[in-house]
């Protein structure tokens, strides 16, 4: 089995049953997944909520602020997650809410988490098993860990890194267009890598190779510090995951431009 956060869904078809897997399909401004998953899953994947399990409720913190981390804790507990046994998150979203669950996991201190490559659509096209129904996970023992695995950084900061990745389209990194927040912008001196550069047409990342030339041009390379951020901080996590392939080691802005724009001081810029 290769290494790295993703696996294939090959790879996790022919060891399903050593691993924790977590359904994390969400789609922004659309109904919960719940009835998708219901309607037919990878086998035993419970399913995880982003807005009840993966983030606290909106406020000065942005739209998607991090969970508390004992409400957190609990959630992955229902869902089966233990510390000694991997998990695997899928989306049907190119794995933009997986990552946010990996991210989390991470940070709170799981050691080996993973994300389906190519989510639910790839599992679809490769003929593999379903299951339908609600999932009863058995209860893990997940536990928060007081050492964070995932670097962070907060508002007062965020500018002060040597490349900060704005992961939105690039409509509304240039100010232009703005569907969700109620403030068009970006934070001055971000560099747009749009998640949709992550993936190739069939939704699965690109190679490392790829990825370390795409994050190279806007200066990410490894030699100083990078952020990412996004609208709310979950898609941020999909550019975080797509440098953890390419070896770059990134830190992200919780709050992102939702929790940005709450303090009307802090400065906006637009092309």
């Amino acid at each position: 089995m290769s290494d790295g956060p993703l696996i294939s869904p090959d790879e996790l078809a022919a060891d399903l049953d050593r691993f924790t897997v977590l359904d994390v399909r969400y789609l922004m401004g659309g109904p919960p997944g719940e009835d998708q998953h219901r309607d037919g899953h990878v086998p035993g994947a419970a399913y995880v909520d982003m807005d009840r399990d993966l983030a606290d409720p909106p406020g000065l913190g942005g739209r998607h602020p991090l969970p508390d981390e004992g409400r957190f804790a609990e959630a992955m507990r229902r869902a089966g997650v233990s510390d000694d046994r991997p998990v695997v998150a899928y989306d049907d979203w190119q794995g933009r809410g997986a990552a946010r669950a990996w991210w989390l996991l991470r940070f709170h201190g799981h050691s080996d988490v993973r994300v389906l490559d190519g989510g639910w659509s790839a599992w679809i096209a490769a003929g593999l098993p379903v299951e339908s129904g609600a999932v009863e996970a058995g209860a893990g023992d997940f536990t928060v860990s007081s050492s964070k695995r995932m670097p962070v950084v907060e508002a007062e900061d965020v500018m002060a890194v040597d490349v900060l990745v704005d992961a939105r389209a690039p409509e509304r990194f240039a100010g232009t267009v703005e569907p969700v927040d109620p403030v068009a912008g970006r934070i001055p001196g971000a560099l747009n890598v749009p998640t949709t550069v992550n993936v190739d047409d069939a939704g699965r990342f690109r190679s490392a190779g790829e990825l370390r030339a795409a994050y190279g041009q806007v200066g990410a390379d490894g030699t100083g510090s990078v952020a990412a951020y996004c609208g709310s901080g979950v898609t941020a996590a999909h550019d975080i995951l797509a440098m953890e392939v390419a070896g770059i080691r990134a830190a992200l802005y919780p709050g992102s431009w939702s929790g940005w724009i709450t303090d009307p001081g802090r400065p906006v810029e637009r092309d």
